[in-house]
């Protein structure tokens, strides 16, 4: 950017500052340790996820425990840009019925961005009705990678310095950040430093690597975290994102980071109590979730995406009333879903007690709780796999695949000699005949061939996409990505379920959401044991795609 540039960009800037504080009464803006005060020091907090902590979300997780709120991601540019994108992602925000009423604060609003001047003009026109401007630097999804936002903005420093920096000076509120760990403590420990001398005031650092997402998603690292903290610590409250299952997670990360607080993504997602103790019934909050949809009209694609992760353990057992959620297009229509559910789950409960059943002290091999499914509970990934065996056995494969391949060339070749012999017309061209061109793109036939066997583990001789999420080919990543409940896959998007519904799992989960944003807290380490691989991003995720983290 020229010298031109940047003073016309500064001289909108400072325009547009001036017109909100005409417009707008703000309170002396305070920094660190002292805004963290003044909003009531939180030590529970709900994650930023994409179209899944919209503001009935937020209603309801405060009256659990949560002392601090995110907004779902949004989008910078469209927000500052698109009156249509704004009105549908924060409806009535000039009298705050979107959010930052009085039963919704202390709030901060979260943007994705890659642009200063756009990422001020939208902070500008949600200032008056939230507490401060986080920007949304931990966003693994896809889709963050296609928009340059989130965690693929980790290795461009002067841009995230300049998007901080520019809020700092010109917002009448704070700006925070929320982060993602380096495989590298020490440039985990550099970027944190980097990012609260560019101005952030509060710093979420998710304990997770920027490829730790999906069936990929792993154990967050504690200790990063508790490295971070014991950093910057002493100048901005740091809080932990990561490895949250349970209630008695909270009090064991905050002791062994020693972080001010704890966030919560997909851990609040399934159990949304998750900040009080106990494990309360699936149904009643799902009916009290309800009860506040229908008081600030919530959009229907919002509630169902929450009531199948709210009932998950539920529908594991009563399967046939899965249709029946994913077919509700009304919230009159989840209203039946969940009594029907609701009676099941009563019945059911009643049957384990009568017949003297206890789920008391029951633990699973790796430690963590049995608990009955008309709880809630969290849900748990698959591990991510050690990256030096993954390596080792594409090696071992791409080894596999040399020696058939060389095998298939000697059968051709001995067919071409034979052939010959025989006075056909086919002829075998040899390698020493070859341009350099030629043998190159057999070479990388060969490497092609050996990266892209399907990987599902029933056997599958197809080649795999080299999209693709699963690193399967698209029946079997289909199938997959039902068995998993989790709709990650854009090449092989299942577009179609509402219409096959009759042979389909109902689509829990879209494309973006998870990150999304989203999605982006989940989760392992708890108390009963030190590791094991969560289940789901949301943070970022988020945001989904159309699973809008993200749990960026």
């Amino acid at each position: 950017m020229t010298n031109k540039a940047k003073e016309d960009a500064e001289k909108r800037n400072a325009a547009a500052v001036a017109k909100c504080l005409a417009e707008h009464t703000f309170p002396p803006k305070l920094s660190g340790w002292e805004f963290f005060k003044s909003i009531g020091s939180p030590k529970h907090v709900i994650a930023p996820m994409v179209d899944q902590s919209e503001l009935a979300w937020r209603v309801l997780s405060r009256r659990y425990g949560a002392d601090l709120c995110y907004t779902p991601m949004f989008n910078a540019k469209l927000f500052a840009k698109d009156v249509k994108y704004r009105d549908e992602h924060w409806a009535g925000l000039k009298d705050g019925l979107g959010g930052g009423g009085p039963n919704d604060r202390p709030l901060i609003v979260q943007f994705c961005a890659n642009e200063p001047e756009y990422l001020l003009q939208s902070a500008l026109l949600v200032a008056p009705y939230c507490d401060a401007v986080d920007i949304n630097l931990g966003c693994p999804q896809h889709i963050a990678r296609r928009g340059h936002y989130g965690s693929f903005l980790m290795e461009d420093w002067p841009l995230i310095s300049s998007l901080i920096s520019t809020l700092h000076k010109n917002l009448p509120i704070p700006v925070t950040a929320k982060i993602r760990v380096f495989p590298e403590a020490e440039k985990t420990v550099e970027y944190a430093k980097m990012v609260v001398a560019a101005g952030a005031q509060i710093l979420v650092v998710h304990g997770r690597l920027r490829e730790m997402k999906g069936h990929l998603t792993g154990v967050a690292d504690w200790e990063k975290i508790r490295l971070v903290q014991e950093a910057v610590g002493h100048l901005v409250p740091v809080i932990a994102n990561g490895n949250i299952l349970y209630h008695e997670d909270v009090a064991d990360c905050i002791e062994k980071t020693g972080c001010v607080g704890v966030m919560s993504a997909e851990g609040s997602l399934y159990n949304p109590a998750i900040f009080t103790p106990g494990h309360p019934e699936s149904w009643r909050l799902a009916e009290e979730y309800l009860t506040i949809c229908d008081e600030l009209d919530t959009k229907i694609a919002y509630v169902r995406g929450h009531l199948f992760k709210i009932f998950r353990p539920s529908l594991n057992v009563h399967v046939d009333l899965r249709s029946d959620l994913g077919l509700a297009n009304s919230r009159e229509a989840m209203w039946e879903v969940t009594r029907k559910l609701k009676e099941r789950l009563i019945e059911d409960e009643e049957k384990s007690r009568a017949s003297g059943e206890s789920f008391e002290g029951r633990k699973d091999e790796q430690g963590f709780p049995i608990l009955p499914h008309w709880v809630a509970q969290p849900y748990f990934r698959q591990p991510m796999p050690p990256q030096e065996a993954k390596k080792d056995e594409n090696q071992e494969q791409e080894g596999n695949a040399t020696a058939t391949t060389a095998s298939a060339k000697r059968s051709a070749d001995e067919s071409g000699h034979r052939d010959s012999e025989d006075h056909t017309n086919t002829t075998v061209k040899s390698k020493k005949t070859m341009s350099e061109a030629e043998r190159n793109r057999v070479k990388n036939k060969k490497a092609k061939y050996a990266a892209t066997k399907c990987q599902n583990e029933k056997g599958c001789n197809n080649a795999f996409s080299a999209t693709c999420s699963f690193h399967r080919c698209r029946g079997c990543c289909r199938q997959y990505q039902r068995e998993i409940e989790l709709y990650d896959c854009p090449p092989h998007g299942i577009r179609s379920m509402q219409k096959e519904m009759h042979i389909r799992l109902p689509r829990v989960d879209s494309d973006e959401a998870i990150g999304g944003v989203a999605l982006e807290g989940m989760i392992v380490g708890s108390s009963a044991a030190s590791s094991v691989a969560p289940a789901v991003e949301g943070e970022e995720q988020v945001p989904k795609p159309a699973e809008r983290c993200l749990i960026l």
